[in-house]
């Protein structure tokens, strides 16, 4: 899986940003232990939640 960063994010908006969340943790589910990939799928969904949160904060 390719890493999303906050940057590519922050053009998407809530309901795009739940769908990639959902594809990340498919990813995750499929990903071997110890891989880039597992790497890149839990980053991914640490930077999707930490987005969708600061929005939440937000006005």
């Amino acid at each position: 899986m390719k890493l999303i960063t906050r940057f590519e994010m922050a053009v998407k908006n809530e309901s795009e940003l739940h769908g990639l969340l959902r594809n990340a943790f498919n990813e995750l589910a499929k990903s071997d232990p110890n891989t880039i990939e597992r790497t890149n799928a839990l980053t991914s969904i640490e930077n999707i939640q930490i987005e969708i949160g600061s929005r939440v904060l937000s006005p």
